[in-house]
Order: structure tokens, then C-alpha cells, then sequence
């Protein structure tokens, strides 16, 4: 009993034991604790600024794509007929598709 005669009265607190408890409990143990979260936000954050410059440069490319199709005519048409099988009413357009066979090891 003596060890118990040096703790401070506020300690002895019960709303005190379970305030700290209940930190101690949030801060470490729980599942969405707060260094784990930390650390998981942080790798979602460098993932999301990844993707984020994937899709600018994905922007900067069809920009650039769009400005030479609408200035250059013949190119135009090589996209219409290559991207969506377009053609000229006096032709005929064959498609040809290369299945290749499962690998067998």
C-alpha cells in the first residue's frame, strides 16, 4: 500500500483511468488507429499524385493529338478510317484479325 500512497490523487481518478485509457486505446491499438491511418493516407496520397500526373500527361497527349487533327486533313482521315473503320462509299474494308494460339508449356 505504500506504492499507492505515492500516486497522485488525480490519478486515482476513475473518469481520469478511463480518459486515459480510452487515448491510449484510440492512439495505438484500435483499428483505426492513429499511426496506421497516418501511414496508409500518406501511401493513398503518393498514389493519387501518380494517377493524377498519368492523366495529365494523358490530357497533354489527346490535346496535342486533337490540335493536329484539326489542322491537317489527311491525317484526319487516317484516324477516321484506322480508330473507327470509316470508309469511302466506293470501297470495301476487310478486316483481318490475328488469333494467336494458347502457349503451351
Amino acid at each position: 500500500m505504500k506504492i499507492l500512497s505515492h500516486i497522485p490523487a488525480w490519478l486515482k481518478n476513475k473518469y481520469v483511468l478511463t480518459t486515459l485509457g480510452f487515448t491510449i486505446w484510440i492512439l495505438f491499438f484500435d483499428a483505426r488507429d492513429f499511426i496506421t491511418s497516418h501511414f496508409r493516407e500518406k501511401g493513398e496520397l503518393r498514389k493519387l499524385e501518380q494517377s493524377k500526373k498519368y492523366y495529365e500527361q494523358q490530357i497533354a497527349e489527346t490535346q496535342k493529338e486533337l490540335e493536329q487533327l484539326k489542322t491537317n486533313p489527311a491525317l484526319l482521315e487516317k484516324y477516321a478510317r484506322e480508330k473507327y473503320l470509316m470508309k469511302r462509299d466506293n470501297e470495301d474494308l476487310f478486316l483481318i484479325r490475328e488469333n494467336h494460339p494458347p502457349v503451351n508449356h
